[in-house]
C-alpha cells in the first residue's frame, strides 16, 4: 500500500497537474500544438538526453548486456503487437500508431522516478535505467519517424526528417566527450541544465494541449485499441521482459531493473510523432492517458512480485 501511494502521489499526480494544466490553458487560448511538438523534438529532448548520459557512468559490459536485452525485448514486443494489427486488420497510419505505442514507452520522466523509488537510488541501476531511456530516445528519433511517414512518404522524404534529428548526433557526442574526459564549459553547462530540465514539463504540457483539443466521446472502436494497447504496454511487456532477462540468464538488480523499465506506460514519444506528423493523435494522445493513470496498479504489482 505504501508503494502504491508512493507512486500515485509522486509520479502519477504530479504528472496528471500539468497535463491538466496542458489542456485548460488549450481550451482558453488555443494553443499552437505544432511549435510545442518541435520544441521537444529539436530542443529540449536532445538536451536531457545529452546531460544524461555525459553525466553517468556506465562500463562496457553494463552497455553489451543492456542493448541485448533491448534488442531482444523489442523484437518481442514487436512480434506479438504485429500479431495484434493483423487481427484487427488495422491499415495506414493506425498500423504505426499502435506500434508506437505499444514499442515506446516513457523511460524518462516515468521511468527514471520509479527506478530511483524503487531501487533506493542504487546507481548501478540508474545507469540501466539511463540506457533504456538513451535506446527509447533513439528508436522514436528514427524508426518512430519512419513508421508514421512509411505509407504516405518516400524513403529520401523519410531519410532527411531522421537525418534532421539532434537526438541522433548527441548521443554519440556525448559518449565521446565523456570516453576522452572533455570538460563542458560552464556557460554551456548551465544552458544545457535549463534546456534539460524544462523536457519533462513541456512533453507533459504538450499531451495536455493534444487532450484539451479532443471534442466529445471516444468511439466503441477506439476504446477497443486504446485497450489492447494498453494491455499489451503495461501486463505483456513486463511479462516479455521476464522471459529475456531468463533466456539471457541475468539475476539480481540486473534482471529486476530491466524488468521495471518494461512496466512503464506508453511514452510522450508516440503523442510528439502523432502531432508532428498529423498520425492518429486522438488514439496516440488517450494511449498515453491511459497507460498511465493505470499503471499506478500495474508497475506496483510488478515491484511486489519482483521482492525489490
Amino acid at each position: 500500500m505504501d508503494i502504491f501511494l508512493h507512486i500515485l502521489w509522486n509520479n502519477v499526480l504530479p504528472l496528471s497537474i500539468v497535463i491538466s494544466l496542458g489542456a485548460v490553458l488549450h481550451r482558453i487560448f488555443d494553443l499552437d500544438i505544432k511549435t510545442l511538438s518541435k520544441l521537444n523534438f529539436y530542443l529540449f529532448s536532445p538536451a536531457i538526453m545529452f546531460k544524461l548520459l555525459y553525466e553517468t557512468e556506465i562500463s562496457l559490459k553494463l552497455f553489451g548486456q543492456v542493448m541485448l536485452f533491448f534488442a531482444l525485448f523489442m523484437l518481442a514486443q514487436y512480434t506479438i503487437v504485429e500479431a495484434v494489427i493483423r487481427l484487427r486488420k488495422y491499415e495506414g497510419g493506425q498500423k504505426s500508431a499502435m506500434r508506437n505505442s505499444v514499442l515506446f514507452y516513457n523511460s524518462a520522466n516515468y521511468g527514471i522516478p520509479i527506478n530511483q523509488l524503487a531501487f533506493s537510488g542504487n546507481p548501478y541501476t540508474l545507469s540501466v535505467q539511463v540506457l533504456i531511456m538513451m535506446m527509447q530516445s533513439l528508436v522514436p528519433n528514427t524508426y518512430g519517424i519512419y513508421s508514421v511517414n512509411a505509407h504516405k512518404a518516400d524513403w529520401r522524404a523519410i531519410r532527411r526528417v531522421i537525418l534532421s534529428m539532434p537526438v541522433i548526433y548527441v548521443i554519440p557526442l556525448a559518449f565521446l566527450m565523456r570516453g576522452l574526459d572533455v570538460p563542458l564549459p560552464e556557460s554551456i553547462d548551465i544552458s544545457v541544465g535549463y534546456l534539460s530540465n524544462a523536457f519533462i514539463g513541456t512533453a507533459l504540457f504538450t499531451l495536455g494541449v493534444q487532450l484539451g483539443s479532443i471534442r466529445g466521446s471516444l468511439s466503441r472502436k477506439l476504446v477497443v485499441d486504446v485497450s489492447l494497447s494498453t494491455v499489451l504496454r503495461l501486463i505483456v511487456g513486463p511479462l516479455l521482459a521476464w522471459g529475456v532477462v531468463n533466456a539471457m540468464g541475468l539475476e539480481g538488480l540486473m534482471a529486476s531493473a530491466l524488468i521495471v523499465s518494461s512496466a512503464v506506460p506508453t511514452s510522450l514519444s508516440s503523442v510528439l510523432l502523432a502531432v508532428e506528423f498529423d498520425n492518429e493523435q486522438e488514439f496516440a494522445s488517450q494511449t498515453v492517458l491511459v497507460s498511465t493513470v493505470c499503471s499506478v496498479a500495474t508497475v506496483t504489482g510488478v515491484i511486489y512480485l519482483l521482492h525489490i
